[in-house]
């Protein structure tokens, strides 16, 4: 999808933060403030808050994890009495989703919809623009979704006829085309308030009366917005980010800085592949670090991005982490200009090239110990365009298996998990 896993590491003063995607109970209270139309909800904190229930039966209970497929992993349930809903929300409260339990669970009021659609906003690095997305379609697949979803890109001062411009492609009329427009208005409204990379509504229901509403929404809070806005800030505080550990979430409130716990940093060039390398990884075993979706600039970049600075950027930040010990990165087609990501990778491994040759002679000095100085790569290129890219990195003479070029995914994770749990790998 185009939403944001939590990422980056970031100071405010001599205080680090994540930059972050809320959760959905976070989500609907903004969309609730903003005029956006949702289900009368309530945050359950423990299993017995619930007999205390301020909304009608019959209800959902929904698991507040970052993660995705929580409904097939058993982490959304309908429940219609109090002593059902109490059993629920025990068994969702120990229910691990990619390996992350919820701190939180939301409890909301049962809605029936005839039809489900899909909106977001994002900003689009390949124009620089914010673009309006929609489909008439929720559950959507990705791999083909370009058939299917609509855009709008916003090219000038944004007004209500680029909502309704949407709404018509979607194939929208009457009452329901008012109704969608005016929430991709609020949603609009709410991007640029915030400063967001993404606001996402999936699915959008519609009832048998032609009644909208926001069943579920995605937030992925920029960390520049997390600087300009108090409220981000103490949201940010209280998070608690599944790619990080406890200790470091106890360091936002107070520490000088704060250590991502797991060796592997990915890299990827869209969000949707990103979740899925961070499934993989997790599946086999590795323990992640550092994740970083570079496909979008930020929205408010004061000067344009590349592709190109972006992956320089992060394989400077990840070599400079004394936790990341493999860097995998996964580019699925849809760059401009592939022979940039070989001039990147090469320049990197050359840079280091000097550290390369040391630890091989330390390696042959005795007791074949190797102290690498910076973290080993794991590329997977797919897509026909990088084929010459690929031919090219297999052909560079890079000692020893610092650099792993493959095509297929799960065998880029079983290289990265296999080399980030080597013993004899210190930096």
């Amino acid at each position: 999808m185009f939403s944001t896993a939590p990422q980056k590491t970031f100071k405010i003063g001599k205080k680090r933060y994540v930059s972050m995607d809320l959760l959905e109970y976070q989500v609907k209270e903004w969309f609730g403030k903003i005029g956006i139309p949702v289900l009368p909800s309530q945050r359950i904190d423990h299993p017995t808050d619930l007999k205390r229930l301020k909304i009608s039966y019959p209800i959902v209970l929904k698991s507040q994890v970052h993660g995705g497929g929580r409904a097939k992993a058993g982490g959304v349930r309908f429940v219609e009495t109090t002593i059902d809903a109490i059993a629920a929300a025990q068994s969702i409260f120990n229910l691990p989703i990619m390996g992350e339990l919820p701190e939180v669970l939301l409890a909301e009021a049962k809605y029936d919809a005839d039809e489900e659609f899909y909106l977001a906003v994002v900003l689009d690095s390949a124009v620089c623009r914010p673009i309006l997305l929609g489909c008439k379609e929720a559950d959507i697949d990705w791999e083909s979704a370009g058939e299917k979803m609509q855009h709008v890109v916003v090219e000038q001062e944004f007004s209500s006829f680029y909502a309704r411009r949407l709404a018509l492609k979607m194939g929208l009329q009457g009452n329901l085309m008012q109704s969608v427009s005016a929430i991709v208005e609020k949603m609009y409204q709410l991007f640029i308030e915030k400063d967001l990379d993404l606001v996402e509504i999936n699915p959008l229901g519609v009832n048998h009366s032609g009644e909208v509403m926001a069943l579920n929404g995605s937030v992925s809070v920029n960390e520049r917005a997390i600087r300009r806005h108090p409220d981000i800030v103490e949201m940010a505080l209280k998070m608690v980010n599944p790619y990080t550990s406890s200790e470091t979430i106890r360091n936002l409130g107070d520490g000088d800085g704060i250590e991502l716990q797991g060796k592997i940093g990915i890299l990827g060039n869209g969000a949707g592949s990103l979740m899925a390398t961070l499934d993989l990884v997790s599946n086999a075993g590795g323990k992640l670090g550092v994740c970083i979706n570079l496909r979008h600039a930020s929205p408010i970049h004061t000067s344009a991005t590349t592709f190109r600075g972006r992956l320089e950027e992060a394989l400077k930040n990840l070599a400079a982490d004394k936790s990341i010990q493999v860097i995998l990165m996964n580019f699925l087609g849809s760059i401009a200009q592939t022979e940039e990501v070989v001039e990147v990778i090469d320049n990197f491994m050359l840079h280091h090239k000097t550290e390369l040759k040391t630890q091989v002679l330390r390696s042959n000095g005795g007791k074949n110990r190797r102290e690498i100085q910076f973290p080993r790569l794991v590329v997977r290129l797919a897509g026909s365009e990088f084929d010459e890219a690929r031919k090219y990195l297999a052909k560079l003479k890079i000692l020893g298996d610092a650099l792993i070029v493959v095509e297929n995914l799960d065998e880029a994770v079983t290289e990265a998990v296999r080399l980030a749990k080597l013993t004899a790998y210190r930096r």
